[in-house]
């Protein structure tokens, strides 16, 4: 006897048996129970979630001799015909393959005649949306007001391509996608059933690859298991089958991509070629886990919204703590697009090394998040750094290093003296200060967070900048400097004259200037 799939070979044949759409069956089954049976309905939901099973077993119920609490019987001819594909009161069709015009308009001649045995004719019709429109309106006028022995139940899994004139006319009900808890039970009660025995990991594993499809959950597992016939399910059997990888793999990848470490990345994916893992679900995998490490770093109680072990919530939790919410979002949106591009690739390996580049130098890209990890990258660097000589830059800052003269001490400035008295308007408008920022449009907002206020000649107020985006934009167009002077005079209710400086980090700025902020009351201002 040729082998059976576990999927079909444990297809539900009652309601009771069907995990994880317990609105539904409820519905159908008060239904029956109360003889209110409509004429159409419209099953919904992706694939693998139970809408052609609880179509048969629909079609079942409502013909079946002997039913209970609203369930088929199993027992009765008319159960068995049907089950076995025997019974003519039972019609399925597959209308990707017959979605024409005259394979509608047979049904609609064939609906003219009552069921032979039975109660009911049912017409299951699979991938409804795959009718063409003149097949849609060959069946209106017959789903509207079809005799009273028929009833017909249409199946999707994408709703939005069917006629709203279809859709009016039945009752709609949307089959969810099953938690990873409930295709694990099941696969567990099958498992014990079929006397294979699977670790507890793995049995997880597999149900989070479904993707809240009991079949592919089953399907999958059936795969593993013939993989390792007569053999226990691991983990790392499981791994090996489906091409996945362990989540320690990712974590390391991480770090090496937060430390902008290229060599330690390449070195990862050339681990995860060597042991022949599918490249596509490995960037797939790798999204997820960041995706877990963005809601670690957003809630609290993680263990609510995320399906891992305590041991994994553990590194999740430090992970999340090493990075700043934007960087996480970037690695995201950058793995994302990769995940679109990568299936139709012929060289998925370089794509991915240079992803990887691209995301451990930020300086490749333009975007808002990516800047964002490049000052990032130059704090960690400045932190970590025992000190800063004069006249080091930041193409050396960013190399890794510190450049000075032969490597010798670094040169110590004198520390500024404080100004013996500070013009009163400068003095106001340093303590309304975050106002005057709250108060400016984006960009210029965005360079004023990070400005620091210092006297310059003449005790003129000297707004003092990072080198780069912010100093340009204000030294290398007028119109910007007359804006802000234009701002501060609006505050202060009198011309206030502005010069800038820029300067590469902010131990320049605590060694060569005066911060008026240490010397001055600032409002306190808190952010909407």
């Amino acid at each position: 006897m040729s082998y059976t799939a576990l999927y079909r070979k444990f297809r539900p044949d009652k309601f009771e048996d069907v995990k994880g759409q317990e609105h539904i069956v409820t519905t159908l089954k008060n239904q029956i129970n109360a003889n209110r049976i409509g004429h159409a309905y419209l099953f919904t939901g992706t694939r693998g979630t139970g809408k052609t099973t609880v179509a048969k077993i629909f079609a079942k119920a409502v013909n079946c001799e002997n039913p209970t609490d609203g369930s088929p019987c199993g027992e009765c001819p008319t159960c068995r015909a049907i089950a076995g594909g025997a019974s003519m009161n039972v019609i399925e069709i597959d209308a990707a393959s017959n979605n024409g015009v005259d394979n509608i308009r047979e049904i609609v001649d064939e609906v003219s005649y009552s069921p032979a045995e039975g109660k009911y004719k049912v017409y299951i019709i699979d991938e409804v949306h795959m009718l063409s429109i003149g097949a849609f309106n060959a069946l209106l006028k017959t789903l509207e007001e079809p005799p009273s022995y028929v009833i017909f139940i249409l199946a999707t899994t994408e709703v939005h391509k069917i006629p709203i004139t279809i859709l009016s006319r039945c009752q709609r009900y949307d089959f969810r996608r099953i938690t990873i808890d409930t295709i694990a039970e099941r696969m567990r009660e099958l498992m014990e059933e079929e006397q294979v025995q699977i670790e507890e990991k793995a049995l997880r594993y597999v149900a989070k690859m479904a993707d809240g499809s009991m079949r592919d959950g089953l399907s999958l597992l059936d795969q593993c298991i013939a993989f390792h016939l007569g053999q226990e399910l691991t983990y790392d059997k499981v791994l090996d089958v489906l091409g996945a990888v362990d989540t320690e793999v990712f974590s390391r990848l991480f770090r090496h991509m937060l430390q902008a470490d290229v060599q330690g990345c390449i070195s990862v994916l050339e681990e995860i070629v060597m042991q022949g893992r599918e490249l596509t679900q490995f960037i797939g995998d790798l999204t997820w886990y960041l995706r877990n490490l963005m809601l670690a770093k957003s809630t609290d109680n993680i263990e609510e919204v995320i399906d891992a072990s305590t041991e994994n919530l553990a590194r999740l939790k430090e992970e999340a703590d090493m990075a700043d919410l934007d960087t996480i979002m970037r690695y995201i949106r950058i793995f994302s697009e990769l995940s679109g591009q990568i299936r139709y690739a012929a060289q998925k390996r370089i794509l991915i090394e240079m992803t990887l580049i691209k995301v451990c130098r930020p300086a490749m890209e333009t975007s808002q998040d990516a800047l964002l990890d490049r000052l990032r990258q130059i704090e960690d660097k400045i932190e970590n750094a025992a000190f800063l000589p004069a006249g080091a830059d930041v193409g050396a800052l960013m190399s890794g290093g510190v450049s000075g003269a032969g490597g010798t001490a670094p040169i110590k400035r004198p520390r500024p003296e404080l100004p013996k008295a500070i013009p009163e308007d400068v003095k106001q408008i340093v303590s309304k200060w975050p106002s005057i920022v709250g108060s400016a449009e984006n960009p210029m907002k965005m360079y004023l967070k990070s400005a620091r206020l210092s006297l310059g000649g003449d005790n003129k107020l000297m707004v003092v900048l990072q080198d780069g985006l912010a100093s340009d934009y204000f030294m290398k167009h007028e119109e910007n400097k007359e804006q802000l002077e234009l701002l501060l005079a609006d505050f202060a209710g009198k011309e206030i004259e502005v010069i800038f400086q820029a300067i590469e980090t902010d131990r320049e700025f605590e060694d060569s200037y005066v911060d008026l902020s240490k010397i001055i009351h600032m409002e306190i201002e808190e952010e909407e």
